[in-house]
């Protein structure tokens, strides 16, 4: 670890790393109740920031008092119900078990109080008996719509201080399940002694009612106010437990598997990797980062920084996968069927040469042995594949060539030792050696997706790279506005850059995941096609082709393909319109599902010409825009650090004064 880049670590010591848990269900119900859980109660308030993030606040209130601010949530324990989920505190306070895959589901952390009791501030006893400290800060409550209306002014003229500290939290629909854990940055603002934080509001909260009265609307921007965070402790068990559900949103567990092993949560890892590193104050944070740069540059002078020359940059599930490729390492994707396999590789290389291992045999595969009549002897002949691989390598010796083996769990056990000799040797049947621009990608369901799957031997699972595809909406969105070849084709041309989706579906997919329905796959049900992304690949391919829409209803129902007509059937713009100026002042006339059905549409833009849809927003007014800019982020931290920048430019220009 950098301690050059994490220098908020050393300020406050690492004895805060990794002691961040949840209470037991024992604790709080059991025969040895923690004492400020008898005291306080087993019923806890919800913060706002935990709302926007998703987090659920009832009607019901604490017993400190009966104000907005003293509504209930649900709040997980690490105990395991016994059946793969985990028990939780409901709205009541009383005993629950809920699924785990739940973001609406709040924590409470907990940690050692002699880790914090140096630090920690602000002592006092609570009005039911219970010592409270004060140590970290974190968002907490919703600032008032007129002071709110002050940030932002502020915000949009540059005029806010950047403290240098970002708060983490999931952008992943709440919806969904079973999905990786994609961090979205907050930045934190500074003004008038007070800190906050700029929330958009996505679909995980609209509809839900702030401790303010006002509901939240998806879009809508909200300033929340960054509040030192308070602690019931307990000093005979050395407990001090979070008095709020300080943060929603995040999975307990992306795999409903919990044992009770809570260290290998998903939820642990946040409070251990993001959590505890961001609730420190960002005064000592910037203030420590000064005093230990200085001491590290006269300690270590002569110590040259990441003498490895790495780069520590996120990398995507398809860097992995271009990555592995161009490292000449075989790659194993894994996902459902539908999930975009076999897209992926083709956009990789569209001329890739597809073995499907279900089907396959050990002729196809590995060659034959036939008998030569006139010379009396028998002659090898090797696999079409494998010719074909060649004569292509040999064609364009500059240029990678995948063989890609679709399906490989589905083969039979002794297809796949044929598959593992041709990885492991980087020979055919030991006789036809693969050429050296020639790569192996192979993909396949995974047992518990496919009743025609195998096993894979543990010699041929661990000869591959493995990437785990789940394609989400944001995911599916981002690839689909990608043009085709730009970042993913190991060569590509300039005129080939079309865009993988038709904007049509783009538009109609985004718009409709923004208003809370979720059109990237609806229900199998045996009589009528259903959509999923494999679907909306081939539609975009028939719309290019017939431009009939119509014609969708094979793909994807009828249901689905009437409302996909009704939605195209808006008057919009789309990025070829506003970049080419092809529209009048009488195409500006929309009514309000319009203006957000063309600012969701309009997201689809490349970074390039981002600039040019983002002024011209400026005549669709200040709601759609904000929508229009919070789709094109997608949460990726480089773009809205981008609008930012963008932003404090323009006002600079302007003749703002920048703080």
């Amino acid at each position: 670890m950098s301690k050059k880049g994490n220098l908020c670590y050393d300020i406050v010591g690492d004895l805060y790393m990794n002691n961040f848990t949840f209470l037991t269900d024992e604790q709080i119900f059991g025969s040895n109740q923690l004492d400020i859980i008898r005291k306080y109660g087993t019923a806890c308030a919800i913060t706002d920031f935990s709302i926007l993030l998703g987090g659920f606040a009832s009607s019901y209130y604490t017993s400190e008092g009966n104000t907005g601010k003293d509504r209930t949530g649900w709040w997980w324990t690490k105990s395991s119900d016994g059946d793969n989920d985990a028990r939780a505190v409901n709205l009541h306070g009383t005993r629950h078990w809920i699924d785990i895959s739940k973001r609406s589901v709040g924590s409470r952390p907990a940690l050692p109080y002699s880790a914090i009791s140096s630090i920690s501030s602000n002592e006092v006893r609570g009005a039911n008996g219970c010592k409270e400290v004060e140590y970290g800060e974190y968002p907490q409550t919703i600032v008032d719509e007129k002071s709110s209306s002050l940030l932002e002014g502020l915000y949009n003229s540059g005029n806010l201080r950047i403290t240098g500290k970002k708060y983490t939290t999931d952008s992943e629909n709440s919806q969904s399940v079973e999905i990786y854990f994609k961090a979205r940055k907050h930045i934190e603002y500074a003004y008038n002694g007070s800190k906050y934080i700029r929330f958009v509001a996505d679909m995980n909260a609209d509809g839900s009612t702030l401790s303010d009265g006002r509901t939240v609307q998806s879009g809508y921007v909200y300033w929340v106010k960054v509040e030192p965070i308070s602690w019931l402790i307990d000093e005979m068990a050395n407990i001090a437990l979070c008095k709020k559900i300080i943060f929603s949103g995040v999975q307990f567990k992306h795999i409903r598997d919990y044992d009770g092993d809570f260290d290998r949560t998903d939820i642990k890892q946040f409070m251990d990797t993001c959590f505890a590193k961001e609730i420190v104050s960002s005064q000592t944070y910037l203030q420590g980062a000064m005093d230990q740069e200085e001491s590290l540059l006269s300690k270590q002078k002569s110590r040259k920084e990441n003498p490895y020359g790495f780069q520590f940059d996120n990398v995507s599930e398809e860097d992995i996968i271009r990555g592995a490729i161009e490292s000449n390492v075989s790659v194993f994707l894994h996902g459902r069927s539908s999930e975009g396999k076999s897209a992926r590789v083709k956009q990789l290389d569209p001329d890739c040469e597809i073995i499907y291992m279900r089907n396959a045999t050990p002729n196809s595969l590995n060659g034959k042995s036939v008998y030569n009549a006139e010379m009396g002897e028998m002659i090898d002949v090797a696999p079409t594949w494998y010719l074909k691989v060649k004569e292509k390598c040999e064609r364009e010796p500059n240029k990678i060539h995948i063989i890609f083996f679709d399906e490989l769990t589905n083969a039979l056990p002794s297809i796949q030792g044929m598959a593992f000799n041709i990885v492991l040797d980087g020979e055919v049947d030991g006789k036809w050696k693969l050429p050296d621009n020639a790569r192996i990608v192979a993909a396949g369901n995974d047992l518990n997706d496919s009743l025609a799957a195998n096993q894979m031997a543990e010699p041929l699972f661990n000869r591959f790279a493995h990437v785990y595809i789940q394609t989400t909406v944001d995911s599916w969105l981002k690839w689909a506005s990608t043009p085709k070849g730009k970042y993913e084709r190991l060569d590509y041309k300039e005129e080939e850059l079309e865009l993988p989706i038709h904007p049509a579906i783009y538009a109609y997919v985004a718009y409709k995941s923004y208003s809370g329905s979720d059109v990237l796959r609806t229900p199998y049900t045996g009589d009528q096609p259903n959509a999923d992304p494999r679907k909306w690949e081939m539609a975009s391919k028939v719309l290019y082709k017939t431009k009939k829409p119509e014609m969708l209803r094979a793909l994807i129902g009828e249901e689905l393909t009437r409302d996909f007509i009704a939605f195209v059937s808006f008057q919009v713009l789309c990025v070829e319109d506003v970049i080419q100026h092809n529209y009048s002042e009488g195409d500006l006339e929309m009514n309000v599902s319009q203006k957000f059905a063309t600012a969701v549409g309009l997201s689809s833009v490349d970074d390039e010409h981002f600039e040019i849809i983002r002024d011209f927003m400026k005549k669709l007014g200040a709601e759609p825009r904000a929508v229009f800019e919070s789709m094109w982020a997608h949460g990726d931290e480089a773009r809205m650090e981008r609008l930012l920048e963008i932003k404090m430019s323009e006002n600079n220009t302007q003749g703002g004064i920048r703080k």
